[in-house]
């Protein structure tokens, strides 16, 4: 594939792909659409304090040819020298074209990272006072803010953010809340201000589609440690749905526990799995030794190996 047209791509990916105790940046927030629906964050310094966050960074990096292009003719390394992530978006399925934002926090060498863009078919503008890096289509762009400050997305959502400081434009209030709650807290973390029925495809009309539809708004975060603990939230109508909701959950856990000879992975997870409510909040906890969820992984990727190359 002609790599002069993957290049912006790349350059996303490098940003996007590197996998949030301190809240979220209040700069990147603010760069952030106020009608969001979805919004998520990685404190890449934080997970690189784990042996997990650790893990998965140097899977990243070692398994991402682009990257290591990348890292080679600019010496930007996305593992490095990222500090945070923050990814929004208020796109709805269906959308013929991805809409949003990847803001990140860390140290670019614009002149280099440009220079190996547009070396390799890229083009540029300036807007705004940054500079753009675009693909030939004007589809995608990478702009930097300075050199601790990146958005990248769709060139409509990225040349929006670039004039929203001072609009007046922000994300209401109790949003940035939700999110300075969970990013306080947590290494990854995730807001919904929607239904997740309203976002995930097919949800309606399968087997855990009425659970879905019950839910107005969630939200949840990963911790990564000596177990990798998951929390979720999830905002129900009323007290009578969130009670269901919960015993709904625990009910298809305990069926899945039931079945660790034939799909062991399935049980392993749903043994760290609890369920409950709180009014009309349903609290889920799934946790799993580190070590475990490890094995998990690299057993995934040692059954994918084989069948890729059945075909040639």
């Amino acid at each position: 594939m002609n790599a002069r047209i993957l290049t912006t791509a790349t350059l996303f990916t490098a940003f996007a792909g590197v996998l949030t105790t301190k809240a979220a940046d209040s700069q990147l927030l603010s760069l952030v659409m106020p009608d969001a629906k979805v919004l998520a964050g990685v404190n890449v310094d934080q997970a690189k304090a784990s042996p997990f966050g650790l893990y998965v960074l140097t899977q990243i990096q070692s398994t991402n040819s682009d990257l290591q292009k990348l890292i080679t003719l600019t010496g930007f390394d996305p593992t490095r020298d990222v500090h945070e992530v923050l990814a929004a978006t208020n796109a709805t399925p269906g959308s013929k074209s991805p809409v949003g934002l990847v803001l990140a926090r860390g140290n670019f060498n614009i002149s280099m990272i440009v220079s190996f863009a547009t070396s390799n078919g890229a083009v540029t503008e300036t807007y705004g006072g940054a500079t753009i890096i675009e693909d030939p289509k004007k589809g995608a762009g990478i702009a930097f803010l300075d050199p601790t400050l990146v958005v990248a997305g769709d060139l409509p959502s990225v040349k929006a953010a670039i004039d929203r400081p001072g609009s007046g434009q922000a994300l209401p209030t109790a949003v940035v809340g939700q999110v300075n709650q969970w990013s306080g807290v947590e290494d990854a973390w995730m807001v919904t201000t929607v239904s997740p029925a309203a976002l995930i495809p097919g949800t309606v009309g399968g087997p855990t589609g009425g659970l879905f539809q019950q839910v107005l708004q969630a939200s949840g975060g990963v911790k990564f440690g000596n177990s990798i603990v998951a929390t979720i939230a999830a905002q129900a109508d009323n007290a009578a749905d969130a009670t269901q909701m919960a015993n709904a959950l625990q009910f298809l856990v305990n069926m899945a526990q039931m079945q660790a000879q034939t799909n062991p992975d399935l049980a392993a997870l749903a043994k760290g799995f609890a369920a409950s409510a709180q009014g009309t909040r349903v609290n889920i906890t799934v946790s799993m030794p580190q070590a475990q969820f490890q094995q998990l992984i690299q057993q995934h990727k040692s059954a994918v190996v084989p069948h890729v190359g059945v075909g040639k």
